[in-house]
């Protein structure tokens, strides 16, 4: 998954420090643009905090969190074997380098440089980037892929059907006797059952 992981990541980069590039060259800060009538604008703001303007002034602290959030997920790719995660782990990858990069070598200083965002959407209270929404769908496709058991592996964690099927062998392969009165409660029980729905 790794070439996976890998194109994502590269995708959302570029794409994110492209779209940033055409903003800081055609408008200037404060400048708003209609796309969409007033319901989606590029806005053009810069940025000292974390995403969605979180933070700010707290520049340094969010570029070693981002590069340690890089690094590690460099490291941990290996073990990735589920297109899922390896889609995940490229969004979030691709959004936290894109940032990352701004703070790196945008004004005023290396480190402390100012995020570019420029999308605004009405209802929305915060102007935000390409990165800053690969950085949320990655964690909204974490939410699913966790929800439905799916690991890092690519497989589903046995549902509790399976487990109970499991513990109930183990029981009788212990103790014969268990299986038997369990089968002769659910015999027991079949008549009435059916009884009761005459």
């Amino acid at each position: 998954m790794l070439f996976v992981l890998a194109v994502v990541a590269l995708g959302i980069y570029l794409l994110d420090q492209g779209a940033k590039y055409l903003i800081v060259k055609n408008l200037v800060a404060g400048q708003q643009v209609n796309v969409l009538g007033t319901f989606l604008q590029f806005h053009f703001v810069q940025n000292s905090g974390a995403a969605f303007s979180i933070g700010t002034g707290m520049t340094w602290v969010f570029s070693i969190v981002a590069a340690a959030v890089a690094v590690f997920i460099i490291l941990y790719a290996r073990r990735i074997r589920s297109y899922g995660w390896g889609i995940l782990f490229g969004l979030l990858l691709g959004g936290t380098l894109g940032n990352l990069s701004d703070r790196l070598f945008r004004q005023p200083r290396f480190g402390e440089g100012h995020v570019v965002d420029f999308i605004q959407v009405f209802g929305f209270p915060a102007i935000f980037n390409i990165a800053d929404s690969a950085i949320c769908i990655s964690m909204v496709l974490f939410i699913i892929l966790t929800i439905r058991g799916v690991g890092l592996d690519g497989k589903r964690v046995a549902r509790k059907v399976a487990v109970s099927e499991a513990a109930v062998s183990e029981a009788a392969a212990t103790d014969p006797t268990t299986i038997s009165s369990t089968d002769a409660t659910t015999a027991g029980s079949e008549p009435r059952a059916a009884d009761s729905e005459k």
